[in-house]
């Protein structure tokens, strides 16, 4: 007697629609989902999808739940360029400490992206956002950041913002930067701070 070939009972599973799609749009669509580990998977996904970048980043100030703003910062610094520098910048007036936090973090690892905006950055006319900038300075690896924080202390009116450029100073200073640390002694001769941060970052510069 012929064997007959045992039929499957559960037979195959139906099609059903995807919520989202897996291409760009649809991944940015899921940054919004209600779940949050959606909206992480979608985050880290993103990572592979340059077209994404500005989306990515103004999800940042919307995100509450912190792996999933952890995500989307690692997604846009592995993006990097200019469209990730241009969206993450704004972030700097924000009152949010950990975005702030976040966005020099990622900033710094692009330093051929944010050299352009250091200039106008330093100039800018809210000193906090000045001090962020020399923040972020002291942890961009660029051949320029002496210079920069140089003209800081040579044209900066205000002593918190100097202060805050002698701290990174006294840490990635050269000898070139010993004629502005100099003069900004002079400027804010009454200011024993402004004198200490100085004669410390002489010192590591001369001595190191």
């Amino acid at each position: 007697m012929a064997l007959k070939k045992a039929t499957d009972s559960t037979g195959l599973r139906p099609v059903e629609d995807r919520d989202y799609t897996r291409d760009t749009d649809g991944l940015v669509a899921q940054l919004n989902d209600a779940d949050s580990s959606v909206r992480r998977w979608a985050a880290r996904d993103l990572a592979a999808h340059p077209r994404a970048a500005a989306a990515l980043c103004a999800r940042l100030a919307q995100e509450s739940d912190g792996s999933v703003r952890a995500v989307l910062f690692s997604s846009a610094a592995r993006l990097g360029g200019s469209g990730v520098v241009n969206a993450l910048l704004p972030l700097l007036r924000s009152e949010d400490a950990g975005l702030r936090n976040g966005a020099i973090e990622v900033l710094a690892g692009l330093p051929d992206a944010v050299a352009p905006h250091i200039d106008r950055l330093l100039m800018d006319t809210d000193s906090d956002v000045r001090i962020f900038a020399v923040n972020l300075l002291g942890n961009l690896q660029h051949a320029q950041v002496p210079q920069w924080l140089a003209q800081v202390l040579l044209h900066e009116p205000a002593v918190n913002v100097v202060g805050a450029a002698l701290e990174v100073l006294a840490e990635v200073g050269t000898p070139a930067s010993l004629p502005a640390l100099r003069s900004a002694a002079q400027r804010f001769a009454d200011d024993a701070y402004i004198g200490f941060a100085v004669d410390l970052a002489i010192a590591r510069i001369v001595t190191p």
